[in-house]
């Protein structure tokens, strides 16, 4: 123990640290490093641990952070949503204040809103939410997102884990399981009436879809895979669910990433495991053998401040955009995948050429 921080915490949060620098995921980051600059480190506890060095790090010091003299222009976006991680320059954008302001909710540096947020802003941006549209939701729980979509003009099939099963389980706690339609519109942002002819509910076990669901538009799910049981029926679902959508259909899914580690993490667990990027890099090859699409996988960490900020249990309101679970620094990231036209599965010269 060193000023009172369990070592295993100080071990996580230098792994974390040293992880960002050996793969040179930010530029701007390792340009701090090779020229010597104190960088930003990581927020543990109420201690703030920051690295000096000159191509490589060689001291560790605990200031106060300085988040003031940190360099706003470090704010920048792709425009389009790409598959990738939560950061902190997201909850700063104007998409980000709108669909807050949708689900109605204030703002907060917390990535189980930034998840919200991010799954709506990948399906608007791909003309998923707008009149006629047919989408699907895995695990929805008690979530805003239905009542949305439905605001919106879509037609929404909501599914999650039958609730005697989901309570035999130990998912009853808070909001994490769904009792029906009324639980899905108890923020009131379309009237009952409205939300009532154009949603609908389903038990489903997402390890096991019902064939019969078939033909949607778009489809989605919540930082939901990850508590199937294992990597490996995370990766399933993942595949599976892709045979709920019509041809040329979205997909957009969220899940536990592991930050501080790509080769260890738990790849079986009743409750949650954690998804490496070799994980993730796997379904990605496999999709486009398959024919499909999954946008540019991102995975560069940010640079503000509360990018290098570890939330430790019990957890904090916010920052909690990075945390502390079964030893690993983990946060969200966002999957969005494209279903390919029937058919169309890649050749290996075809895949080659890019053709």
């Amino acid at each position: 123990m060193i000023f009172g921080i369990p070592a295993n915490y100080l071990k996580a949060a230098n792994c974390f640290l040293r992880l960002y620098v050996v793969r040179g995921i930010s530029n701007n980051f390792c340009h701090h490093l090779s020229n010597g600059y104190r960088i930003p480190g990581i927020i543990t506890g109420s201690y703030y641990f920051t690295y000096t060095a000159k191509h490589q790090i060689d001291q560790m010091e605990v200031v106060k952070p300085n988040v003031e003299s940190w360099n706003a222009a470090q704010l920048k976006d792709s425009g389009r949503r790409n598959s990738e991680l939560c950061k902190t320059a997201h909850f700063k954008l104007d998409w980000y204040k709108k669909w807050c302001d949708a689900i109605r909710e204030t703002p907060r540096l917390h990535r189980k809103q930034w998840e919200y947020v991010y799954i709506l802003q990948a399906l608007h941006e791909r003309g998923c939410l707008r009149e006629g549209k047919r989408g699907l939701g895995f695990a929805v729980g008690t979530e805003p997102l239905p009542s949305v979509m439905v605001g919106h003009g879509c037609t929404v099939m909501a599914t999650d884990l039958d609730y005697e099963r989901g309570e035999s389980l130990g998912w009853d706690s808070g909001d994490q399981l769904c009792k029906g339609l009324n639980s899905l519109n108890e923020r009131k942002i379309v009237p009952d009436e409205v939300f009532g002819q154009k949603a609908d509910y389903r038990a489903v076990d997402m390890n096991a879809i019902p064939q019969d669901l078939t033909g949607y538009d778009f489809n989605w799910s919540s930082c939901s895979f990850e508590h199937l049981g294992s990597i490996k029926k995370g990766l399933k679902f993942l595949k599976a669910q892709l045979d709920t959508l019509k041809p040329g259909g979205w997909a957009v899914h969220t899940t536990e990433y592991n930050v501080s580690s790509e080769f260890d993490t738990t790849t079986e667990h009743p409750n949650t495991v954690i998804f490496r990027r070799s994980d993730l890099e796997e379904f990605a090859d496999w999709a486009e053998r398959e024919g499909h699409y999954v946008e540019k996988l991102d995975f560069s960490l940010g640079t503000y401040p509360t990018d290098f900020s570890v939330d430790l249990p019990p957890y904090v309101s916010e920052p909690h955009v990075k945390l502390l679970l079964h030893g690993y620094v983990v946060t969200s990231i966002g999957l969005i995948i494209r279903k390919g036209d029937a058919g169309k599965k890649k050749t290996f010269w075809s895949r080659l050429t890019g053709t």
